[in-house]
């Protein structure tokens, strides 16, 4: 009896651990309600993964919002290593374990997008920032792109609106085509407000080397050569590398009694930010992957899903800028005003 009642326990013990490491990388909640069979959806996030702050929890708030409201599905969310060597192998685990809408969260996960897609027909797939750029691209997979060069512009044009020096400037994580439209949006809202302005560039690394995402301490050095430079409001497209520009805008300020600013990207960044950094985050370029997340699922489960391009813009609520902190009060008619123009397409933004 002793030894039946020692294996009850034992096997017990194995189910909770079993539990416990079937729940690893999954959001809570997946495997509630109803007790029919889940449609299973991942994810295979970017560099620096999930708690970047920025580009990654954007997509995983967007997970969390369809899981909520759709309890019909189960999700899964994976981050490759930090050189990215397994964003394919994790996109193979997916499709070959039944999920049947993968998302891969960053442009760099077009190219293996495109070659799982082809080779697992049956199932859909998303692709965050990518472009087709092939001749017959996959009819099980779709690009969310966005108008992030519409929103740059907004924060460019604050940027001019709040420099005290006629110098600005930009860190890009990774010199590529996409962050490029960030760039050259920021850089043409500023000098739409002040046309002898100087907007500074920094990259942190080159392709193939795509550790500029996950790098706040190369972000903060560039961050801080820009500041003794002269310029006093930076705007930043560089991922989990942005922190850094925050800490310099906080220190810089500190140290010399110049008070600069610094720009967010992707979610609004002062929420997130530590207190003593919030007073030197003058606002963000919100853009919103949670909702091209969330409106892919919704679209998936309704049977709607269009392979191709989707552009997310100002015009659909997907690009905004924040106003968190009160700093942007004095200029905010304005931007709206250019929001609106951008909108109607009186101002054709550059991308490139």
């Amino acid at each position: 009896m002793k030894r039946v009642l020692r294996l009850l326990a034992l096997v017990a013990v194995l189910g909770l651990v079993a539990a416990a490491c079937g729940s690893n990388n999954t959001t809570s909640g997946g495997a509630s309600g109803g007790g029919g069979k889940k449609i299973k959806v991942g994810m295979v996030y970017d560099l620096a993964g999930r708690g970047d702050k920025s580009f990654n929890d954007s997509a995983y708030s967007g997970l969390q919002k369809a899981q909520k409201d759709f309890p019909n599905i189960q999700v899964k969310d994976l981050t490759p290593v930090a050189s990215g060597a397994n964003r394919e192998a994790l996109m193979r685990l997916l499709a070959g374990s039944g999920y049947s809408l993968i998302f891969g969260n960053g442009f760099a996960f077009e190219d293996t997008t495109e070659k799982v897609a082809a080779d697992f027909p049956n199932i859909k797939f998303a692709c965050t920032d990518g472009s087709f750029d092939v001749q017959h691209p996959p009819t099980n997979m779709v690009n969310n792109d966005f108008g992030a060069n519409e929103g740059s512009f907004l924060v460019g044009a604050a940027a001019a609106l709040k420099s005290h020096t006629g110098k600005v400037g930009f860190i890009g994580g990774v010199d590529t085509p996409l962050i490029h439209s960030f760039q050259v949006g920021y850089a043409a809202g500023a000098k739409h407000i002040n046309p002898d302005i100087t907007v500074d560039v920094k990259y942190l690394t080159s392709a193939p080397d795509f550790s500029g995402f996950s790098d706040p301490a190369k972000g903060k050095e560039a961050a801080l050569g820009l500041f003794q430079g002269g310029d006093d409001v930076v705007y930043h497209a560089a991922g989990g590398s942005g922190g850094g520009l925050f800490a310099a805008a906080a220190q810089y300020s500190g140290l010399t009694g110049r008070h600069v600013w610094a720009i967010g990207v992707d979610s609004d960044q002062y929420l997130t930010a530590p207190a003593d950094q919030q007073p030197f985050i003058l606002t963000s370029m919100i853009k919103r992957v949670d909702v091209s997340v969330y409106d892919t699922i919704k679209d998936f489960l309704s049977g709607g899903f269009k392979a191709g391009t989707r552009t997310f813009s100002l015009k659909d609520g997907a690009i905004d800028y924040s106003t968190s902190g009160g700093f942007m009060g004095d200029i905010k008619s304005q931007l709206d005003q250019l929001k609106q123009q951008i909108i109607s397409q009186t101002i054709t933004v550059p991308s490139s």
